[in-house]
């Protein structure tokens, strides 16, 4: 992406009237904000203190509660329940899992990676069933994950991951090509491939979250929101561990920290993992003329194979959501307070929309929106928690949150309980990895890797038959 998009080209992105940018996301401006639950009032003591109110810290206190309903479980939450990356993703419920198979592999052998992607393809309808048993809408469709390549290198990187993941846990039905022009027909513009896999489906991020965070809330667990934990101390003789915050401290016999792309912000977390920046634009309902047009009657989510990818889905309401990487990573950890998303994302999401999808080019964007994820130095997510400190942590899920914060849920869960379970024996849990490197390498590295990537997209779309070399530059300088 351009460091800057001129006038013209942010004068060529039709908006709507009422387009707003950032306010957390389109997802929580269609179900509206959240009226806040009650801060910690003060000094308390429970079994389990979770510090994070996303996905993750919430689906471990589903799973505690519904195993131990005895047990007393807290979640501390900065400002609400989604306000971070689970209220603002692409919504993608999908069996991918992001990170090096062969670095899991290295550690715990290839059996073990086959487990975890099958892990991943069950935790989609783990999510799916426990949505219909708590009586959460969240407008889910299980149409399945299409992923397209729209000039000859992508089509070869594509047949090649396809070929790749057979080889560690997707079998033939799992994952396989498809004419990009059948049935059921999606019509992207310049398609000369693509694959489907049915292990996904498109879910509406803030009311999954939200109903969610009602359901931990009626099994007994307490949330406190506008509850800014300041640092989380491990087990010290005696001394149980505990979460900081500037109402009371809270001890637990154990305190598990589910912040991902929000984990610079605690004490000594600062090069932990990077809080990688993504953006997303939704458009106005298509017309049902536009929607015959595209087919899209699947409603499959749907991804490309440029490096610097995007994402998509069509909404329930008939929008277009699609995202992307944008503006990557901001100097020294930093991140964003609402979402607000810069002019030259917009215009560069707005550009890929118009590219796939011709028809909707001039169909008003509505909302712009961006959040963090977390990113360990190695790109490969775990799960942890150390009995000697009482400490638990699980994410640097690389984007691929959705369903792995599920599958970490229940992880934790067994940690917590003490009980060895084919969860735990995967090869994610227990992962430590080095920090990333200190400032003003950090900033540097990460912007001169996706200026890489997207010259390597520049390169591929001027018709080179293979992946560009500065795609490979780009992945041995991630680490990756």
């Amino acid at each position: 992406m351009k460091p800057f998009a001129t006038a013209a080209e942010m004068r060529a992105v039709p908006r709507s009237a009422g387009f707003r940018n950032g306010g957390v996301s389109y997802w929580f401006r269609d179900v509206g904000l959240p009226d806040r639950r009650p801060a910690l009032p003060g000094d308390a003591d429970y079994d389990v203190c979770i510090v994070g109110g996303g996905y993750t810290g919430l689906w471990t206190a589903y799973y505690l509660k519904k195993a131990r309903p005895d047990l007393r479980v807290a979640v501390l939450e900065r400002e609400f329940a989604g306000f971070g990356a689970s209220g603002r993703n692409g919504g993608w419920l999908s069996a991918e899992f992001a990170g090096s198979k062969r670095r899991y592999a290295d550690t715990h052998g290839k059996g073990a990676v086959v487990a975890l992607q099958r892990a991943m393809m069950a935790s989609v309808d783990e999510v799916i069933e426990v949505a219909d048993a708590e009586g959460i809408d969240a407008d889910i469709t299980k149409g399945g994950m299409r992923l397209v390549a729209t000039n000859p290198a992508q089509k070869a990187r594509l047949q090649e991951e396809v070929a790749e993941l057979h080889e560690w846990g997707y079998w033939p039905e799992d994952l396989h090509l498809i004419d990009p022009c059948g049935e059921p027909r999606l019509q992207v513009d310049g398609a000369v491939a693509a694959a489907y896999s049915p292990h996904a489906a498109r879910v509406h991020p803030a009311k999954l979250v939200r109903g969610l965070a009602a359901a931990v809330e009626a099994l007994g667990v307490d949330v406190f929101e506008d509850t800014a934990v300041t640092d989380i101390r491990p087990r010290t003789g005696s001394r149980r561990p505990c979460a900081v915050t500037a109402a009371g401290t809270v001890r637990a016999d154990h305190v598990l920290r589910a912040t991902e792309g929000f984990t610079a912000s605690l004490p000594g977390r600062r090069r932990q993992w990077l809080p990688m920046n993504s953006s997303m634009v939704a458009t106005e309902p298509l017309s049902d003329v536009m929607w015959r047009h595209i087919g899209w009657e699947r409603q499959e989510v749907l991804g490309d194979e440029a490096h610097a990818y995007c994402y998509a889905q069509r909404t329930a309401d008939g929008r277009i959501a699609i995202g992307g990487r944008g503006v990557p990573y901001r100097f020294g950890s930093a991140r964003d307070s609402n979402g607000a998303t810069p002019p030259q994302t917009i215009a560069e999401l707005w550009r890929v929309l118009a590219r796939m999808f011709p028809v909707a080019a001039e169909v008003p964007i509505a909302h712009a929106w961006s959040g963090v994820l977390g990113v360990p130095r190695d790109w490969c997510p775990g799960v942890d928690l150390d009995p000697a400190t009482g400490l638990g942590w699980a994410g640097g899920y690389v984007g691929s949150g959705v369903t792995t914060s599920n599958l970490a849920g229940r992880t934790l869960r067994d940690l917590v309980l003490g009980e060895p379970t084919d969860l735990t024996r995967l090869p994610w849990v227990g992962r430590r990895v080095r920090g990333w490197e200190p400032e003003p390498l950090r900033w540097a590295g990460t912007h001169m890797v996706y200026g890489l990537y997207r010259g390597a997209d520049r390169r591929e779309s001027d018709r080179v038959s293979r992946t560009s070399r500065l795609a490979g530059v780009a992945a041995r300088l991630a680490g990756r």
